[in-house]
């Protein structure tokens, strides 16, 4: 909604669209409307005061981080939007660190000042808290509440009323009594940091302080070294203290110029910079869009030089040319034809052949390769099951398109469990993934809980002697086969050996043994999961002139591994993962306690930045959907990664569990077939 004042106050639209109706310029897909909160980040534009504004609306939530992420790489300034009710939200901390990590000046909205029960002192604590003392109250409300209207202007010194038609307009006056006061103590505050931010002006402002002009020279230089953070209140519904949010923005924000130069990797792999003042044209590709009417769309940044419509640039990754096409300015889903883009603005283009977001555009002789965002790992996994066949290939296509799109989402064909595997950063990024297929490509396909990767061993000595004889018409088969197994130190696999001595079995047949036998650990036994940590001795057995042969010895093999295999108490193994969680220290009891219901084991704590970071282990079986739980229990504040440590012996009743869902998926299999 703060974008869609911010459009409306400058003219780009008529009159605000509101969440609930679907119609702000910002949230155009279907997804989005249907949700009623961003999946995806729309580029914008507009000018005010002779300044042109991009305007890239990410998701706040944190399932959509990607979406900031890429923003923030290509952004001079990151306006952090906080609810005034809810205070800081989710994500909020992911995308103040991300802007901090990129070097990037840092403003925050309180927004909703027009909502019941709303508390300026206890918010601006609450981002204080988060965000150092630092983060200084540009403008206060003053009437806070359903009718909020007033702002006072510290800067300015001045009370603003903002007129109740939504059009932005306002009156000045000059503020009294108790509020006189407050502006007068905040403006002092002000001058004191400015004077900060510069020695010259430290010095000035000691010996006989500083003019109005001064400390309006110095604001930017201020805000650019973020001595201080500014902070405005607002109410985007009824655009009510945006316009001075904007002026705010024109006048002192980050265009371009505040960072000339930027990291770049030249052709050879030494590092370097890229200079906004080079004359050859290069472009970072953030974002990558399927649009039902255009066809895919790339969102680019010109970092240095013109791009022009049909030059030829080098992808430094790919290791291609493109041309490119169309170039168009974005408001939302309209699109806005342009012979160029220049260096600092943004833009998007159509149907590039082989670029993916990420990668570096250049013209000119100098190839360089700016660096591309890191986006973190998956944390949710889910099962895509099909509930039609021959849709494999459509959706094989789709998802390989999804993640074109969008990075921070994987997908594997895992095929020891017969699954497609899709991970994401939350369960509704998952969800959003899911519907995209369906929508976009047309198949039937639902999320369900993956299978887990089970190993089987086991933990004692076993035999076996099988025989194998068959004599029902035309060629008989007979193969005899004595074995031993043993189990093996984790970890080791499966080994094979023989230890045959005379004449009984002729070696030829040891190969035929061994194909059984391996044939057996990769369908398992105990509950159709790979056997794994066994050694097998085929030591001796029996064979005919004439019936034996090698799919004899095969048959015999696989059974007397079997056999064996049974008697020497098997037992499951499961993956166990490592779990890294960063919460708050208030949640800690919470978290612990549902760890432990996980059959957890805690391996250590840290504390960082008033955050606990807890180390864990925990069965794979017990992380499903986890990210969503952990959001619950820490009011959306908590973060966790995983990775696969090793396989342990699974406890009883558990393993019963799963042998048991087993046998029943197979009978159900049989009786399909």
């Amino acid at each position: 909604m703060l974008s869609e004042a911010m459009l409306a106050c400058a003219g780009v639209i008529n009159r605000m669209g509101t969440i609930a109706a679907g119609s702000t310029v910002s949230d155009y897909h279907e997804s989005e409307q249907h949700r009623q909160i961003s999946v995806s980040t729309t580029l914008m534009h507009l000018d005010w005061q002779d300044k042109k504004f991009n305007l890239l609306d990410c998701p706040g939530y944190a399932d959509f981080i990607s979406e900031a992420m890429g923003a923030l790489r290509v952004s001079d300034l990151a306006v952090v939007v906080v609810h005034a009710n809810h205070g800081t939200g989710v994500g909020t901390d992911t995308v103040w660190k991300c802007a901090t990590a990129n070097g990037i000046p840092k403003v925050v909205v309180l927004n909703a000042f027009d909502r019941e029960e709303t508390d300026f002192d206890k918010a601006l604590a609450q981002i204080r808290e988060h965000f150092g003392d630092r983060v200084f109250p540009v403008t206060l409300p003053i009437n806070a509440g359903p009718g909020f209207n007033q702002v006072l202007d510290v800067p300015r010194n001045e009370v603003i009323t903002y007129a109740t038609d939504k059009s932005g307009k306002f009156t000045e006056a000059p503020p009294t009594g108790v509020l006189a006061e407050k502006a007068k103590q905040l403006h002092g505050q002000l001058i004191e940091y400015i004077a900060e931010s510069d020695d010259a002006l430290m010095e000035k402002y000691f010996a006989q302080g500083l003019t109005e002009e001064e400390m309006r020279a110095g604001l930017h230089a201020a805000i650019q070294k973020q001595v201080f953070v500014p902070l405005f209140c607002t109410a985007a519904e009824t655009n009510i203290g945006v316009a001075r949010l904007m002026d705010f923005i024109a006048k002192y924000g980050s265009s371009p110029v505040d960072r000339p130069k930027v990291e770049a990797v030249d052709a050879e792999g030494n590092k370097g910079e890229l200079l906004l003042t080079s004359p050859d044209p290069v472009l970072y590709v953030f974002k990558t869009m399927s649009e039902a009417q255009f066809g895919e769309l790339s969102f680019f940044r010109v970092y240095s030089g013109t791009v022009k419509f049909g030059s030829e640039l080098h992808n430094t990754a790919r290791r291609s040319t493109e041309k490119i096409g169309q170039i168009y300015l974005l408001n939302g889903k309209t699109r806005t034809s342009v012979p160029t883009l220049s260096a600092g603005d943004i833009g998007a283009v159509v149907k590039l052949k082989d670029t993916h977001t990420g990668n570096t555009l250049c013209g000119g002789k100098k190839l360089v390769t700016l660096p591309a965002v890191a986006y973190p790992k998956p944390n949710i996994h889910a099962s895509l099951k099909s509930s039609v066949k021959g849709e494999e290939d459509k959706v094989a296509s789709g998802l390989a398109a999804l993640h074109h799109e969008d990075p921070t989402f994987l997908y594997m064909v895992d095929s020891e469990l017969r699954q497609t595997i899709v991970s994401a950063q939350g369960e509704l990024h998952l969800e959003v993934i899911a519907d995209a297929l369906r929508r976009r490509y047309n198949v039937h396909v639902e999320l369900t809980e993956p299978r887990v990767r089970y190993r089987e061993t086991i933990k004692a000595k076993g035999d076996s002697k099988y025989r194998h004889k068959k004599q029902t018409g035309g060629a008989g088969q007979f193969a005899e086969v004595w074995m031993r197994i043993e189990p093996k130190p984790r970890d080791t696999g499966v080994e094979f050996t023989n230890s045959l001595v005379g004449q009984n079995v002729d070696r030829t047949f040891v190969p035929s043994v061994e194909k059984g036998v391996m044939k057996a650990c990769e369908e398992g036994i105990l509950a159709s999961y790979r056997v794994t940590d066994v050694k097998i001795d085929f030591y001796d057995g029996k064979m005919h002139p004439v019936d034996s042969k090698d799919i004899a010895f095969q048959v015999a093999g696989y059974f007397a591994f079997k056999e064996a295999f049974t008697a020497a108490r098997p037992t499951l193994l499961e993956p166990i993962n490592l779990v890294e969680i960063t919460i708050p220290d208030d949640c800690m009891g919470k978290v612990m306690g549902d760890l432990s219901s996980r059959r957890g084991k805690i391996q250590g704590m840290d504390m960082e930045g008033g955050f606990q970071m807890i180390k864990a282990l925990v069965p794979a079986k017990e992380l499903y959907r986890y990210s969503s739980t952990l959001r619950s229990l820490t009011g959306g504040r908590g973060l966790h990664a995983e990775t696969f440590s090793h396989y342990e012996e699974m406890p009883r009743e558990a393993e019963q569990k799963v042998v048991e869902e087993s046998k029943r998926a197979k009978q159900a299999q049989q009786a399909e077939s």
